[in-house]
């Protein structure tokens, strides 16, 4: 087997394999002049929500912003706490801490990675208003007991759904179980655009209608402003690049799910810990992470061979200094501190082959 080199994700594969579509779809925009809050937007708007199983799509400008809007629009805000978990990326926690709330950090599953739902209760004060559950890596977290907690203690649940793009749980789509939910369309993620992009999801037309004048200074029509609103709006070309993506995600994702399962076949599950997958779970490996030991070592000596990896995340948020004010203790979170330190993301994306999985995984395998 001929050794190459193989990067972390290939967006330009994923280009030439659309450029015709992708092209066209921009020049058509810029032909239209039409750039904030177009067609292309409205038409995405609709396609997003019919893909996710869900009444309404609002598009804008990045996956953090729809965070906050979504909390936003349920009236969180300064003085409440939002549980979220303790081992994922910082705009999670950013975005409750824009509203002027807390985030409250509750530990992972040692399997899943996704939130501890045995924990989530203890968690609990009188000045909770919300659980955010995080999709970590494309994998849905178990959302059925997350909504009972959620009914019982009268909470709203937005899924931060920013790496499950097409993910199911129990056959349901995420974005589509809890009371609101949260997309990226980061270049990177499963379904990406070429900027900065997100968009949030509901069955609520209350809160749908929050957001959309939320995104756009708070306007119900043009100039005429009922609330304090933002400049988050999703943008033309964007949603068009977004629009012709969207019709190949079932088909990326699947990809993706064949790759999970060669790494699952070929890479030594008695050396290191490969991902594992609930019965509930129908993921779409956003990353795919292993836990391995001597990560720096193994990290650079892939990296000496051509093959990229990465780390997500080595800094958890209770370490952050940003968060120096919560006064966060190290010894509560003790499994995500282990995490951040074995953690590693080998290559995915849809455009890879077999040779490429055999590759990485038997290089691996020589390197624990």
């Amino acid at each position: 087997m001929s050794n190459q080199k193989i990067p972390f994700v290939d967006l330009n594969a994923q280009y030439q394999g659309i450029k015709t579509e992708v092209d066209n779809a921009v020049l058509n925009v810029i032909q239209s002049s039409a750039f904030i809050l177009g067609p292309e937007v409205k038409a995405f708007e609709q396609e997003f929500a019919a893909f996710c199983q869900t009444k309404y799509a609002i598009g804008v400008d990045s996956g953090t912003s729809a965070l906050e809007l979504a909390l936003r629009a349920f009236e969180i805000g300064s003085g409440d706490e939002v549980i979220i978990p303790s081992n994922t990326f910082i705009a999670t926690s950013f975005a409750v801490s824009y509203t002027g709330a807390v985030p409250v950090l509750v530990e992972p599953n040692p399997k899943t990675y996704n939130i501890d739902v045995t924990k989530i209760e203890k968690a609990i004060t009188k000045r909770t208003k919300a659980i955010i559950p995080v999709h970590l890596y494309g994998q849905p977290a178990d959302m059925d007991p997350i909504m009972e907690i959620a009914r019982k203690h009268s909470l709203i649940v937005i899924e931060d759904a920013c790496q499950a793009h097409g993910a199911r749980y129990k056959g349901k789509r995420t974005g589509s179980i809890g009371h609101a939910a949260a997309f990226s369309f980061y270049p990177a993620k499963n379904l990406g655009c070429y900027g900065d992009g997100g968009a949030v999801t509901t069955n609520d037309e209350n809160i749908a209608e929050k957001i959309m004048r939320l995104r756009d200074y708070g306007a119900k029509d043009k100039y005429y402003h009922i609330k304090l609103g933002y400049n988050h709006r999703l943008d033309s070309i964007q949603a068009a690049v977004l629009r012709v993506k969207l019709k190949y995600l079932d088909q990326w994702n699947q990809a993706r799910r064949n790759w999970a399962d060669l790494y699952g076949k070929y890479l030594p599950g008695d050396k290191l810990v490969v991902p594992s997958i609930p019965d509930y779970a129908e993921p779409v490996w956003h990353l795919y992470v292993i836990q391995v030991d001597n990560r720096e070592k193994i990290k650079n000596a892939l990296a000496d061979l051509g093959i990229s990896s990465g780390i997500h995340y080595p800094i958890p948020i209770f370490m952050q200094q940003a968060y120096a004010n919560l006064n966060f203790k190290e010894e509560d979170f003790q499994l995500s501190k282990k995490l951040s330190e074995r953690i590693l993301s080998l290559p995915m994306f849809a455009e890879m082959n077999e040779s490429m999985i055999k590759q990485i995984s038997e290089e691996i395998s020589r390197l624990v």
